[in-house]
């Protein structure tokens, strides 16, 4: 999905405000992970991953994989903090973080 820059800066200031749903510890991307994020989501639509420590570039890999195996876009990374997003057309508007915050 592709996304423009107004877009993308709204995501941000969404995701600014989220905490992270999930955290990804030393095991690095498993399929538990990978069926928490896809849960997630679904529900939430836009969601905010904590990634593992390392080196800036591990963890931007990292973040691609993630977003690659969970069929989302990566928004945005920064830090060890990374935010995903895949819209869902059925999403339940209590908790969808883009629903929630749509000005």
């Amino acid at each position: 999905m592709q996304l423009d820059n107004a877009t993308i800066k709204r995501l941000k200031g969404i995701g600014h405000e989220l905490k992270p749903i999930v955290m990804i510890g030393n095991k690095g991307i498993t399929p538990t992970i990978t069926e928490e994020i896809d849960r997630a989501l679904t529900d939430h639509e836009l969601i905010k991953v904590k990634l593992p420590a390392g080196t800036k570039e591990e963890r931007d890999i990292v973040g691609a994989e993630l977003a690659k195996a969970a069929n989302a876009s990566l928004v945005h990374s920064i830090g060890r903090m990374a935010l995903l997003l895949r819209k869902n057309p059925d999403a339940n508007p209590k908790l969808s973080n883009l629903a929630r915050h749509a000005q």
